[in-house]
């Protein structure tokens, strides 16, 4: 049995000892250093606390025929490394083998491929980084001393793990200190740490505690015991910088998300204003175009009221036709007036009226006799031109005027009144003045329409002018014309104090309406210098003149003076009104408003209170109440004396 025995165990020694021998001179040529280190790794290898399976010898075998050695030839691709019996020994045990020879053998070999395979393992591990594992190292030296006590080898490395979980590893204190020196210089350059100055002071402060620890360091085994404590504070004062940039960045990222909003909105502003100017363009150039249109449209229309105001309506033009035939029919002695004796009394109230229109001339005889507390006492005197002078005698010898007395004449009976005389008739009959009214398209001809009127080349427009050579007995005149209607007795203007004036009349202007330079050419220098921009305007149409005075002052070589110089109608357009302002500058006495109101012809909006109020209501203008585009309320004012039952309006077809 014996024998047996110590066959098996020549067997087993054989079959390890045979590789180490092959292997030994490799082994050999390894430097101590790393034989040692080989060693110990080995050394601290854990085997299996329970190792009865692997004990077959009895407890009571001797130690030399227990302990069996066991060679380990360990190869990689740098060096080779032999394990030998001396430097890994199994653990003691009372027990003999039991098994067989080829179950020994097999356990061996498993023995010998986990202490490979473990090896390689831990190689690998101290190759990564040998300067960082020696206090790791001598702990296993420790232990490989004491290999045959597993219980307080496992303790051993159950402290080192211990350790190492809760530290970093020594050997790489030094490389993470300074990797963290970098970063804690790159946090003081952000600028979202460099404007806290209380951080930056306690990240400099840490640095400086971090350089102290790593100047007194050579190696790692020089490192001071707070090392550790030194790199937790920069850690945890590093992650405090990590977390500011992260704040910091949020703030961007919410600053650049709200910049962005409002370059959104800047951009969808800017799409709306230049929708808004686009739309603005098209309706300045919409409103351009309806403004040429409208003054297109208004020169269309004043054309249009031009050619009505001077076309008459068939009805007007009938009437004066079917008077003047009847009028031809009547004998000589028919024809006449009465009371002739009185018509140069200058006791009586003498009205002059200069008219064409039968129907116009009738309404303002009719309304100021109607009206008149003394009718008896009116005499009224009506010149017309040779057209229409037969028709006005028939109607009012057919219609007298009551108790009052008419006169009508015929302009042409004025021999004195031709153009080597007055300067407005040799005006009327010139080349210039042809072109002026004739040839709307001539080059020296005025856009406005205004003054193309033909009522400006009548000359009963202009005989206002010439009153005191029509009536030279008489000492005060009222003036009157065709269009306006008396509603209140006139009685009273023939007793007012003109106090030296010729010219009694109601102002016209109210605030700056209706001033001198709005009937003047102020940028002539004659004007400038003769008159007042400013003074205040008069008007026609319900006129006190004082003859005697006329007389005395010369007015009408006055007229003719100014008349004169305006041949080039430099100084004032064609009318009666600007050379009557002139002519009867500083000689005009303003009449009580009540007495004249105008603008029945043009405005809408007259004050009706004033309109009731008004003696004279004056449809100055275009619109005129005998034709149809007269402002509708206000023909009645005028309608209400006209008698529309006439056999004549009748025969003609006028009506209301």
């Amino acid at each position: 049995m014996m024998r047996l025995r110590n066959l098996v165990f020549g067997l087993l020694s054989l079959s390890v000892l045979a590789p180490i021998l092959l292997y030994i001179d490799n082994f050999s040529s390894l430097t101590p250093s790393f034989k040692q280190e080989f060693l110990e790794d080995v050394t601290a290898l854990i085997l299996p606390a329970d190792t009865s399976h692997l004990n077959v010898l009895p407890q009571g075998e001797s130690s030399a025929v227990r302990k069996e050695p066991i060679g380990i030839v360990y190869t990689d691709n740098s060096y080779k490394t032999v394990l030998t019996d001396k430097d890994l020994q199994l653990p003691d045990t009372d027990r003999a083998l039991s098994a067989t020879d080829e179950d020994a053998q097999s356990r061996k070999d498993d023995i010998i491929k986990q202490v490979i395979q473990s090896s390689n393992q831990e190689k690998e591990e101290t190759r990564t980084d040998r300067v960082a594992d020696q206090e790791s190292h001598q702990l296993k030296q420790q232990s490989a001393l004491n290999s045959d006590k597993v219980g307080k080898r496992d303790a051993l490395l159950t402290k080192i793990n211990k350790q190492t979980s809760q530290s970093p590893i020594p050997a790489a204190w030094e490389r993470q200190l300074r990797d963290r020196l970098i970063k804690a210089r790159v946090y003081l350059s952000l600028p979202a740490t460099k404007n806290n100055h209380r951080f930056t002071r306690d990240l400099r402060m840490r640095i400086k505690e971090v350089q102290c620890v790593l100047e007194g360091a050579i190696k790692d085994s020089d490192m001071p015991k707070n090392a550790y404590e030194k790199w937790k504070a920069m850690d945890q004062l590093l992650e405090k910088g990590k977390q500011m940039q992260y704040e910091s960045a949020n703030e961007l990222k919410k600053f650049e998300a709200m910049l962005h909003s409002k370059e959104e909105q800047l951009r969808v502003h800017k799409k709306q204003t230049m929708s808004l100017t686009t739309m603005v363009e098209k309706l300045r150039a919409t409103l351009h175009s309806t403004e040429e249109q409208l003054q297109e449209h208004k020169k269309q229309n004043m054309f249009l009221t031009q050619l009505t105001a001077k076309t008459l309506p068939k009805g007007l033009h009938c009437l004066p036709l079917r008077l003047t035939t009847e009028y031809y029919r009547l004998n000589s002695s028919e024809q006449q007036f009465p009371n002739h004796e009185i018509l140069d009394n200058p006791l009586f109230h003498h009205i002059a009226l200069f008219s064409d229109n039968v129907l116009a001339a009738a309404v303002v005889v009719n309304s100021t006799v109607t009206n008149s507390k003394h009718p008896s006492k009116l005499v009224f005197h009506i010149v017309s031109d040779r057209l229409n002078y037969a028709a006005m005698r028939m109607w009012f010898l057919v219609n007298p005027p009551g108790k009052a007395s008419i006169q009508v004449r015929n302009i042409e009976e004025f021999t004195w009144l031709n153009s080597s005389y007055s300067p407005v008739l040799k005006q009327f009959h010139s080349q210039s003045m042809i072109d002026y009214y004739f040839r709307a398209h001539s080059a020296n001809s005025d856009p406005n329409l205004k003054y193309r009127n033909p009522k400006y080349l009548s000359i009963l427009n202009h005989l206002r002018f010439y009153l005191p050579e029509i009536f030279p007995k008489l000492s005060k005149v009222l003036f009157l014309d065709d269009d306006i209607v008396v509603q209140k007795d006139l009685t009273g203007l023939w007793s007012l104090d003109l106090k030296g004036n010729v010219n009694g009349a109601v102002e016209t202007c109210r605030e700056s309406f209706h001033r001198f330079d709005t009937y003047l050419n102020f940028s002539n220098p004659l004007i400038s210098k003769n008159f007042d921009p400013g003074a205040c305007g008069w008007a026609y149409g319900m006129n006190l003149f004082d003859l005697e005075e006329w007389k005395r002052q010369n007015i009408t070589d006055v007229y003719h003076s100014w008349q004169k110089l305006n041949l080039d109608r430099q100084l004032w357009k064609l009318g009666t009104l600007p050379p009557g302002l002139i002519t009867f500058w500083k000689r005009t006495h303003p009449l009580d408003r009540r007495w004249h109101v105008l603008g029945l012809g043009y405005n809408p909006n007259v004050n009706q209170i004033e309109i009731e109020r008004g003696a004279v209501i004056h449809y100055n203008g275009n619109m005129k109440p005998w034709l149809e585009i007269g402002i509708p309320k206000y023909r009645n004012y005028w309608a209400k004396y006209v008698d529309y039952d006439h056999v004549y309006l009748r025969e003609c077809n006028i009506n209301p």
